[in-house]
């Protein structure tokens, strides 16, 4: 298994299981069996509402004796309901309660937007802080709090544009160690990475296969990144699945993926994809695939009902 590194040595698993989207009822054991292929690498979020489960997943591969809490590496996310300073520590530790764990081993921001208590999904103005109300600044200086108090080993955040982490770094203190962002090679966010990996900032792709399963009316358009002709010849290639190239893509850029299913087979297929080495070749057809696409494009968080604009989250493609 490949690694990556943070600055103080830790290592993190390049490959994990994703649980957004995993159904109540599935997730515990898609959990148990990853950790029973190999994984050791596990990413949540409290807004998946489903962190119970996954902690009754770990706790069962544990009690079985598949591994030990300190051979896995497990992220979860801050919601944007949390973010004013005195509710950070709180969010965190409910995780940790439906998680069953002492810790985490990395806890990100999720997202740059700020919400009132509460408040799931926005639906009016009135469910939104602005930046004037609630600056990021604040609420990494609560995050910087926890791992002092040894409740998270590492923090970072997801879906940080480059001007966001540089506002990050004007408030002193701990740096990002993670950024967790859409990425795909429809969204290879090269100008994003470039940055992150020259100050230092590790990151992570999430819907690497480009969210098949987000099927709304909205995305009926959507290009199908896992049946797009240059993914298939190089999954033909190789004798592989489209997905296997997909998440060999990321690894092949020193980038952190977390696939996510809860399909058994499914399941394994995609950890044995760190084995699949792309050559100079692959990479560039893929680099040169002709489109341009972001499935996630945060429009729950923009528009006339809210404070905050596409521009405040992503760069223009």
């Amino acid at each position: 298994m490949k690694y990556l590194r943070f600055k103080n040595g830790d290592k993190i698993p390049i490959i994990g299981l994703g649980t957004w989207k995993s159904k109540p009822g599935e997730v515990s054991q898609a959990v148990y069996w990853a950790i029973e292929a190999g994984y050791r690498h596990i990413d949540c979020a409290a807004v998946y509402q489903n962190e119970n489960e996954v902690g009754e997943g770990i706790a069962k591969a544990i009690d079985a004796g598949l591994v030990k809490r300190k051979e896995l590496f497990v992220t979860s996310k801050l919601w944007n309901n949390s973010h004013k300073k005195d509710q950070v520590e709180p969010a965190l530790k409910q995780s940790l309660l439906d998680l069953k764990l002492d810790y985490l081993d990395l806890y990100l921001i999720h997202w740059p937007i700020a919400l009132k208590a509460g408040v799931g999904f926005p639906k009016s103005r009135e469910d939104f802080y602005s930046y004037d109300e609630v600056s990021l600044g604040e609420t990494w200086e609560a995050m910087q709090d926890l791992t002092q108090k040894g409740l998270a080993k590492h923090i970072g955040v997801s879906n940080f544009k480059q001007k966001k982490l540089e506002e990050l770094s004007k408030v002193g203190g701990q740096q990002p160690e993670m950024n967790q962002v859409e990425m795909q090679p429809y969204l290879p966010q090269d100008a994003l990475v470039e940055y992150c990996q020259s100050h230092g900032i590790l990151m992570t792709a999430y819907s690497p296969l480009g969210s098949p399963d987000s099927r709304a009316e909205r995305h009926k358009n959507d290009p199908q990144l896992l049946v797009d002709p240059v993914v298939k010849e190089i999954a033909d290639k190789h004798k592989v699945e489209t997905g296997q190239v997909l998440i060999a893509w990321s690894i092949a850029r020193d980038i952190a993926v977390i696939p996510k299913s809860v399909n058994k087979e499914r399941i394994t297929n995609n950890f044995v994809a760190a084995n699949i080495e792309l050559d100079d070749h692959d990479m560039m057809e893929l680099r040169d695939i002709g489109i341009a696409h972001r499935f996630i494009d945060g429009s729950i968080f923009t528009g006339e009902n809210s404070p905050y604009t596409v521009s405040d989250l992503f760069d223009q493609l």
